[in-house]
């Protein structure tokens, strides 16, 4: 089921162990190079350290009431992290990022994000169009199909103009091709 980012942001974060609050999402840490959630920055007055972190490998359940996590124990503080500490500290967004096409035409840029509950991928992304270009449609919605290229300045995907044109054949003979030139013969002599 897809969500949109939106619907994530300011998320409880609910303890299995003692049915209370402990925390709100604040901020999702993206891998910018398989476009996926790993990780939430999470705030509360329940918490000692600021930053911390929930990995949504320590999600066991999205509910009604928020993320379901067994206890507080599931909460890292940057010190407490070594697998991915790069992308954790590279904060990377893709809210507010430029969008353009193979062309470098500008698309618009990301207002919003949607993203499979199940595996944290994004898979799509909502692009705000730039004033004249919203007069027709004011968002698109990018497939993660569509993206060729994720960078620190823009999100590149793939144009929907057709470079390529199909040539015209404007003569009007045919060939059949199960016809050959050449005469077959009408008997096949084998040996026996």
């Amino acid at each position: 089921m897809l969500i949109s980012e939106a619907q994530l942001t300011n998320t409880p974060v609910m303890s299995l162990q003692t049915g209370k609050e402990l925390a709100k999402t604040t901020i999702a840490i993206i891998n910018p190079h398989n476009l996926s959630v790993i990780a939430y920055e999470v705030s509360g007055p329940l918490l000692t350290n600021t930053p911390s972190y929930l990995r949504v490998a320590d999600i066991r359940e999205i509910g009604n009431l928020g993320f379901i996590i067994d206890s507080s124990d599931e909460f890292l503080e940057e010190e407490d992290i070594v697998n991915d500490r790069e992308i954790y500290l590279m904060r990377y967004s893709l809210l507010g990022k430029n969008v353009i096409d193979e062309h470098r035409n500008k698309m618009g840029k990301v207002n919003d994000y949607s993203i499979d509950i199940d595996s944290f991928v994004i898979e799509q992304i909502v692009v705000k169009r730039p004033l004249l270009k919203s007069l027709k449609d004011d968002e698109l919605i990018v497939h993660r199909g569509q993206i060729v290229e994720v960078n620190d300045d823009a999100i590149v995907i793939r144009s929907g103009k057709v470079r390529d044109t199909v040539p015209v054949c404007t003569s009007r003979h045919y060939v059949n091709p199960f016809r050959s030139s050449a005469p077959q013969p009408e008997t096949i002599h084998t040996r026996d």
